[in-house]
């Protein structure tokens, strides 16, 4: 096992390793933003925690890790609540079933999906109001999550006209197999196309583990990233 990979008893990363990781990723992502001419500090790093207990995420908590990304909402909405008081930014980074869009928005700080109209509807309040990215697919397979590139504009605008929903910009996810920088400068170029419709939606949530070097050359202003700091995914039960 890699040196700063020790595992405690139950199979979770320890807090040695877990600070470890947390220290190198804060540092790459430091360095590609100095590399690309940015300052690190307007960087949101959010830290995935799909699959992995309650007790790492304090663990992180601890460490000053303040931004949390999960992606089920069962799993989400108890986490949440067990960590009530720790004074955290949720973020809902997974698919949003409409029918639990309310549900989701209860507990969610910002919502990083939406990729359809039926959930605009959903999402809507008169009394509350929660930050949003849209979704955009830079992929052929409209199964995948995310709206098509030529469908993003109507969206943009039933989001602008939807109480309760504040956009802050697009997210993506780099396809498979592709180059993620080319990915990213093409999600790049769609948010200042749509900062004519919405100029404070400047922000752009792409970059995960693997390839947010890349995403930060292009903008990137919310990374997503889940193994290189938590470790591998424990199987879920």
């Amino acid at each position: 096992m890699a040196e700063g990979s020790e595992m405690n008893a139950s199979g979770v990363p320890g807090p040695d390793g877990l600070a470890a990781r947390l220290t190198a990723v804060q540092g790459g992502i430091a360095a590609a933003a100095v590399a690309a001419g940015r300052d690190p500090a307007l960087l949101t790093t959010i830290v995935v925690t799909k699959f992995q207990p309650v007790s790492l995420l304090e663990e992180l908590a601890a460490l000053g890790v303040r931004e949390f990304g999960e992606s089920r909402h069962q799993e989400a909405q108890a986490k949440a609540s067990a960590l009530a008081g720790l004074d955290l930014t949720w973020h809902f980074v997974g698919q949003v079933q409409g029918k639990k869009a309310r549900l989701v928005r209860a507990y969610a700080d910002v919502i990083h999906s939406v990729d359809r109209g039926s959930l605009v509807d959903a999402l809507r309040s008169e009394e509350s109001v929660v930050d949003c990215f849209v979704q955009v697919n830079l992929t052929d397979d409209p199964g995948r999550g995310g709206v098509a590139p030529g469908d993003l504009h109507p969206l943009v605008e039933q989001v602008l006209s939807t109480a309760g929903l504040r956009l802050l910009g697009l997210m993506a996810v780099a396809p498979l197999g592709a180059e993620p920088r080319r990915a990213f400068a093409r999600v790049r170029d769609l948010g200042e196309q749509i900062q004519r419709l919405a100029p404070t939606a400047t922000s752009l949530s792409m970059g995960m583990s693997e390839d947010y070097a890349e995403a930060i050359v292009e903008g990137a202003t919310h990374l997503r990233i889940g193994t290189a700091i938590t470790g591998n995914r424990p199987v879920p039960g």
